[in-house]
């Protein structure tokens, strides 16, 4: 290798810190847009809590913004609308930015909400008595927030992990909260692949046995080796480019959000959630908030090594990615830009 390629090589390391600099170093007045409309799939999982806390405690409008949300069945469906220009920005899984890269479609993920992904595969209990492994899984039927989520993705890797094809299993679209417990309750799906609380619920019920689960750091670190960039804020790029104070107002409220969740007592957390996102149950809520507390980004930035467990991820459950995974630039996926000034501010 010479001089030159390694220089390359250390500077590509380094982009996400730099990427998108030039135009963020205006992003310190007033929001240019302060009517934002944002997108999310699954809004009362705690995979997005950063999210209802940033609205409930008034963290968007202490920073300038009117933040209209509209809650769709899954991430995929987020994404239509921000590709359909019916949104300006999503909280959704960091992936979908490899995945629409691949695809030559370009967005930008700049505020991270977990650092985790956050996600469990449940079997019903009926069900996996018989099934020793991913192998055994071929023909089932799996609850997902919305097909080709990070949900499907996660049944998909499992699936993979036993040499069988998506197609070797049924990805059916449940939503998030309440209808994940109906799904399993009713016998609808043989399987789940959700987040929380709905999974804690239908532990305690001892309705399904968890096969695969990245609640936990821990879990994350045994599953792909270190930190995995789940739900974050995303858009394209001319967000970032045309209205950096707009984008540093959104960095900025969901950063105050990551840092109150640190430390705030379950208790608080369940109070300033929507009656709703409990689920007829606060004390299992407080115990599912408890449990994922640590897969909640600290400071809303891009870990180290953590797109790099995101883009295997993706190359071992999707032939697709696998096929042009040399030509993914990560770099061109995410800015840490954002989420740094918000951190200097708060």
């Amino acid at each position: 290798m010479t001089r030159l390629q390694m220089r390359r090589r250390t500077i590509l390391a380094a982009a996400p810190m730099l990427v998108a600099a030039p135009h963020i170093a205006r992003a310190q007045g007033k929001p240019e847009k302060s009517k934002v409309v944002l997108a999310v799939g699954g809004k009362s999982a705690l995979y997005y809590l950063s999210l209802t806390v940033a609205e409930t405690k008034g963290f968007f409008k202490d920073a300038g913004l009117d933040v209209e949300i509209n809650d769709f069945q899954g991430g995929a469906k987020s994404l239509q609308a921000l590709m359909g220009g019916s949104a300006d920005v999503v909280a959704g899984a960091y992936e979908h930015t490899i995945r629409m890269q691949q695809r030559g479609q370009p967005i930008v993920g700049f505020a991270l909400i977990g650092r985790g992904m956050q996600l469990a595969i449940g079997l019903r209990k009926d069900v996996a008595a018989k099934v020793k492994g991913p192998a055994d899984i071929k023909g089932m039927k799996f609850g997902v927030t919305a097909p080709g989520s990070q949900t499907n993705m996660l049944v998909n890797y499992w699936a993979a992990k036993g040499g069988l094809k998506a197609s070797d299993i049924v990805a059916i679209g449940v939503g998030a909260g309440a209808s994940v417990v109906a799904a399993i309750e009713k016998g609808e799906v043989d399987g789940i692949s959700q987040a929380d609380p709905a999974l804690t619920i239908l532990e305690e019920k001892g309705m399904i046995k968890i096969m695969l689960d990245t609640r936990t750091m821990k879990g994350n670190e045994e599953l792909f080796g270190g930190a995995f960039p789940a739900a974050c804020l995303y858009a394209q790029p001319d967000l970032l480019k045309k209205t950096p104070n707009t984008a540093q107002a959104l960095a900025t409220a969901i950063v105050r959000a990551d840092e109150w969740l640190q430390t705030a007592p379950p208790s608080e957390v369940a109070k300033a959630v929507p009656e709703g996102y409990l689920l007829g149950d606060r004390a299992l809520y407080e115990k599912a908030f408890a449990n994922v507390r640590g897969t909640i980004s600290p400071d809303g930035l891009m870990p180290p090594g953590a797109m790099e467990n995101s883009l295997k991820f993706l190359v071992e459950g999707d032939p697709k990615v696998a096929a042009d995974a040399g030509k993914i630039k990560l770099a061109d996926t995410w800015t840490n830009e954002f989420a740094q000034r918000a951190g200097k501010r708060s």
